[in-house]
Formats: C-alpha cells, sequence, structure tokens
C-alpha cells in the first residue's frame, strides 16, 4: 500500500502531517493513541484501503507534525481541532472515524463537536474518557500522575534524557512484553516499533497530553451518538479493561462490540485477521459500497418487470 503524504495547517499554525491512500467513500480517518505514529494499524489500513480512502493523521509533536505553534496548546481539545483542519485538507465532508486509545476519546468529542461530519464510529481498545483512571483497574497511576508531570515540568532535559535513553530499552520492552501485551499474538518487532515512536515525542508534551486525556470525559455524550458504532475490546487489556467497552457499548445505541479473545489494549496486532474481517463486514454491513449497490440493481429490475408482466 502505497501512502500519499501531506500537511494541514491547524488553527494555530502547527504543522499537521497526513497522508492518504486508497478510493471510495466514506473515507475512514485513522486517529492514534498518544504516543503513537500509526503502527497500530498495520495489518488494518491495506484491507481497508482496498475499498475506500483512507486517511492517517499524527498529533502535534508526533510522527511528521510539527511541535506545537504555542507550546500550552497540547491538549486532547486541540487534537479535535487538528482533526476537522485534516477533515478540511483532505476535502472530506464527512467520514467514519477510527480512533485506538486516547485516539477514541478524540473521536468522540469530534462526534460531540462536529456531528454532521461523522459518519460512523469504529473505537478500538479505549474508554469514553478518564484515560488513568483504570490502569490495571487500580487508582495508583492516576494518583501517582501529578507527581510525574511536575517532575517532568520542572527538569525537561532530564526528562527527554529519560525518555530517549529509557523507554527504547530492552528492559522497557521486556516489562510490555511480560505484563502490559499478550507475547503469544504480539510480534516483538510491533512493541520495538511503538517503543520507538512513544521515544521520540517530547516528554513534557506527552505530559501535557496525557493529563489533559485525563481530565477530559466524553462518557455524557454516549446517549447522544447516533451513527454506526463498532466498539473492539482487548479481554485481557489492563490499559482500558473490558469492562469500559462493555460499558460503553450498552451506553451507545445500536452498537456493536467485539472482544478480542486473549487480547490487550494492541488486540488489532495480536488478532490481525479477526479485527480485520470484523470491521470489513461492518462497513459492508452500515455503508455497502456502489458495486454492492450495483449489484442489487438487476434484481430489483427484475423483480419490477415481473411486476408488470414482463419477463
Amino acid at each position: 500500500m502505497e501512502w500519499n503524504d501531506h500537511l494541514a495547517a491547524a488553527r494555530d499554525g502547527t504543522r499537521i502531517a497526513w497522508s492518504d491512500a486508497g478510493r471510495g467513500a466514506p473515507a475512514v480517518v485513522l486517529c492514534d493513541g498518544i504516543g503513537c505514529a500509526g503502527f497500530v494499524w498495520r495489518h488494518l489500513a491495506p484491507a481497508l484501503a482496498r475499498t475506500r480512502r483512507l486517511v492517517h493523521w499524527t498529533y502535534r509533536g508526533h510522527g511528521a507534525s510539527g511541535a506545537p505553534a504555542d507550546p500550552g496548546r497540547a491538549t486532547l481539545l486541540d487534537c479535535v481541532d487538528d482533526l476537522l483542519a485534516v477533515l478540511d485538507a483532505a476535502g472530506e465532508r464527512r467520514v467514519v472515524l477510527a480512533g485506538h486509545s486516547m485516539g477514541v476519546q478524540v473521536c468522540l468529542e469530534a462526534h460531540r463537536r462536529a456531528p454532521r461530519r461523522v459518519a460512523g464510529l469504529v473505537l478500538l481498545c479505549g474508554a469514553p474518557g478518564h484515560a488513568l483512571a483504570h490502569f490495571h483497574d487500580r487508582p495508583a497511576l492516576a494518583a501517582a500522575f501529578p507527581v510525574a508531570q511536575a517532575l517532568v515540568e520542572r527538569f525537561p532535559e532530564a526528562a527527554r534524557l529519560a525518555f530517549r535513553t529509557m523507554v527504547p530499552s530492552e528492559a522497557a520492552l521486556l516489562y510490555a512484553m511480560i505484563f502490559e501485551v499478550n507475547a503469544r499474538l504480539l510480534p516483538r518487532e510491533d512493541m520495538v516499533r511503538y517503543l520507538r515512536d512513544l521515544s521520540g515525542v517530547e516528554p513534557t508534551l506527552f505530559v501535557q497530553m496525557l493529563a489533559s486525556a485525563q481530565a477530559h470525559d466524553a462518557a455524557d455524550h454516549l446517549a447522544a451518538v447516533n451513527v454506526p458504532t463498532l466498539i473492539v475490546a482487548g479481554e485481557l487489556d489492563t490499559f482500558t479493561p473490558m469492562w469500559l467497552s462493555v460499558k460503553m457499548q450498552t451506553a451507545i445505541r445500536g452498537s456493536e462490540l467485539l472482544v478480542l479473545p486473549g487480547g490487550t489494549h494492541v488486540g488489532p496486532l495480536e488478532h490481525p485477521e479477526l479485527v480485520g474481517l470484523r470491521v470489513e463486514r461492518w462497513f459492508r454491513d452500515r455503508f455497502p459500497g456502489r458495486r454492492a449497490a450495483a449489484r442489487l440493481r438487476p434484481a430489483r429490475r427484475a423483480r419490477a418487470a415481473r411486476a408488470r408482466g414482463g419477463s
């Protein structure tokens, strides 16, 4: 699959990188988790691009996107502004939003902000809000995070050095493969790529964005979601436990839920075939393409001819 690279200008002038591939409507826009630059879509993206236009973008300070023009503008709501700027730059009026992890919050908030621009939602391994509150179903990380944020912001150079050396280290990889992902299902190189992407994010921006995701909550908007919605949950997800997805599916009328057996927070990489087949079926059911419609028209014409007494 070949991506075409572009740039969009955010409302505050920040450079936002986005890429597109494929053709067909509705277009699908991929929204990453914090610290990510597209690795989780590695398997799903080629499947989607075969039948529709696919757009992937990176948050400010992530991947090829520029650092915020204003260092204080790195909140989840700024990400929503950037998403809408990407839609404008891509010439897309109405799209399906697909979000992973914090991208779930971005997608839900975008629907709240601009519901007419959202045709559907695919929400993977995420929650509507309070990103740190349920880590391992304990409040410890949320309670400790303000202290960590204060240290990062007080000692940015030391934090940057630690991020660059510790995050992509073998020790961090070993911890993640043992405690946070299903090593029987996830290739080691996928986790290596995630840690490499994360280590490239400025620590002060990372903690500011994470603090915003912790403070944000779109749970009050779930009942107002009125577009087709598919929710994907990892059975063993330690970052956003499965019960959060079940609760979200109950709150969004008509939504559908796929639970990935043995899946964790990176379920789309652990179960690529299952996720790909289920997402494709959801699209066929909810957004039948032109070719599907064309196959139906001869049958309709035949029925009409029989009703008129024709052959």
